[in-house]
């Protein structure tokens, strides 16, 4: 990757797992980091970013994190309250009113 452009993003052989080039930041220099992001049946990433991780500390904080019993009931909860998936119309397509006569 030292060729790479800034922010490119690899592909390894662990679906959901890229590594990613940083660009250069202040005083330092361009690193690379483990991108975590979920994959569509071809093996691309589906959201923009995803969860980068760029040391040992980082990973061991995140497997903390992501191991934490209430996060299930959490994510239960947001479930509960968020809406359902629809599609969101925009004006144009919004049926008129058509009065009967």
């Amino acid at each position: 990757m030292e060729d790479g452009d800034d922010w490119e993003r690899k592909k390894t052989s662990v679906g959901g797992v890229f590594v990613l080039k940083l660009l250069k930041y202040k005083s330092s220099p361009p690193r690379l980091a483990i991108e975590l992001n979920p994959t569509d049946s071809r093996g691309n990433p589906t959201k923009k970013r995803g969860l980068m991780i760029r040391n040992l500390k980082e990973l061991g904080t995140f497997r903390d994190l992501i191991g934490e019993e209430g996060l299930d009931d959490l994510m239960d909860t947001m479930i509960e309250v968020n809406p359902g998936k629809g599609k969101v119309t925009r004006p144009e397509e919004e049926k008129e009113e058509v009065i009967q006569i």
